[in-house]
């Protein structure tokens, strides 16, 4: 089977259960954001070095697979979505990124205030994602904003990513100066 099916050559593109949307629907573009999320934090892990951060960038890499997958689901298909085995975004999953907010800030390491990007390379890639981040979650809005969204959750999630990431890139400014 092709990569190539040329369904999509009308311009509409295929959800979950076989539904077809223009590609410029609210519900593809946040997918399309989480999706570039997902990149930014591949090139971010592919660059940094500390295992600390590399290891939970892979983590929420995963978590963001699942996020698409819920996302890429009309809200009257959820229940057969779940009944079908997939999982949903938790405030577990968010706890999760709470605590290591938690971590970092307990380290005392992060300055107060903006931050310029580009310290070093690493907390660059961090800072675009963060930003890439943002824009997930502006889109996600407005799935919420349209009553398409039925998981706030995911909202949840994606805010307080876009927190750690930023936390992400001063932690590793931070060891950077202190070599």
């Amino acid at each position: 089977m092709s990569i190539t099916t040329k369904n999509g050559d009308d311009g509409t593109t295929q959800l979950m259960y076989g539904r077809r949307v223009p590609k410029t629907h609210p519900r593809i573009e946040a997918c399309g954001a989480v999706d570039e999320l997902n990149a930014a934090l591949g090139v971010a892990h592919a660059s940094v070095r500390h295992d600390f951060v590399r290891n939970n960038l892979l983590l929420i890499q995963k978590d963001l697979i699942m996020l698409m997958g819920e996302l890429s689901v009309q809200p009257e298909d959820l229940a057969r979505y779940v009944k079908d085995g997939y999982k949903l975004v938790t405030p577990t999953m968010t706890g999760m990124l709470d605590a290591l907010v938690g971590e970092i800030e307990g380290q005392k390491v992060v300055p107060q205030g903006w931050a310029t990007p580009g310290a070093t390379s690493p907390g660059a890639t961090l800072d675009l994602a963060r930003t890439v981040c943002r824009r997930a979650e502006r889109r996600v809005c407005m799935l919420k904003d349209s009553d398409e969204l039925k998981n706030a959750e995911i909202l949840i999630y994606l805010n307080r990513l876009s927190d750690l990431l930023w936390l992400f890139a001063r932690w590793l400014e931070a060891k950077a100066e202190t070599r």
